[in-house]
């Protein structure tokens, strides 16, 4: 990738909204060109690098298609509802996307895909390098272990995550799905509560626990008779994820069109 990026961070008042800003300001081939957040952000009409004791000139705004204004990508860690409103204007102005955002419904996610005829999106429920080396993992030992091992995934997060399970563990079941060749929407348990019955030996388990400022843990775990393997990634920081992201763009640099993900972007798709 030759050409500067020139990048717009969506929910840019935020957490992960300032360390993507952080993370662009510091990359050499990376320039931040818009700052998106909802009207009623504290940070509303500031400086979007104003934090980090620096002027990047950009003005944290709620208008979309003046914060894409000459953008190459935009970055989107925010919630569904606001990531569809940001793919019009991506749409409108030719703008690739990063997304980062889970919980979409499955209209949601056919909508993604009729956009990617326009530009390219990279969807991924979570951009950690880490991660996505474990996702490749997970399918090895899925298809290693396809008989006489039961599948729980338990996943922590912090105590202001809104949906359940993560994205990143449903991503996590899909695999493992995927590989032991099973829907996963057929064979996913996402609750046990009274005399449930003996464990269907084709069910894959999802556990949810919420607390504190827990960043992500997250554990698959194949229990078979007299041995227990469990493959676990623990994040401690959203950093992975912001430079996940940026090499999302640089991997979509020159694409005008397509549905990525980021096994495409590290080259696990092999």
């Amino acid at each position: 990738m030759s050409q500067l990026q020139k990048i717009c961070i969506a929910g840019a008042g935020g957490r992960m909204g300032r360390m993507l800003i952080e993370a662009v300001t510091k990359a050499p081939d990376c320039v931040l060109g818009g700052a998106l957040d909802v009207p009623d952000s504290p940070g509303m009409g500031l400086d979007a690098s104003g934090f980090l004791g620096t002027a990047s000139g950009v003005t944290i705004t709620s208008d979309v298609a003046h914060a894409l204004k000459g953008c190459h990508a935009l970055i989107d860690f925010t919630r569904p509802e606001g990531t569809m409103l940001h793919l019009e204007q991506c749409r409108k102005q030719g703008v690739n996307l990063v997304i980062g955002t889970t919980g979409f419904s499955d209209a949601q996610k056919q909508e993604l895909l009729e956009a990617s005829k326009d530009i390219a999106i990279m969807l991924a429920p979570n951009m950690s390098v880490g991660v996505n080396v474990t996702l490749k993992l997970l399918e090895l030992a899925a298809k290693s272990l396809s008989s006489g091992y039961d599948i729980e995934i338990i996943e922590t997060h912090h105590r202001h995550k809104v949906d359940a399970p993560s994205g990143t563990a449903l991503k996590m079941g899909e695999v493992v799905a995927q590989a032991l060749g099973r829907d996963l929407k057929g064979h996913a348990v996402f609750a046990r509560e009274g005399i449930t019955g003996a464990r269907d030996p084709q069910a894959i388990g999802f556990s949810a626990i919420r607390g504190g400022d827990i960043v992500g843990d997250h554990t698959v775990m194949f229990a078979g008779i007299g041995e227990r393997i469990e493959i676990t990634h623990k994040s401690s920081t959203r950093e992975g994820y912001a430079e996940g992201a940026l090499r999302a763009v640089r991997f979509l640099s020159g694409k005008k069109s397509g549905m990525y993900d980021m096994f495409d972007v590290l080259g696990l798709n092999s």
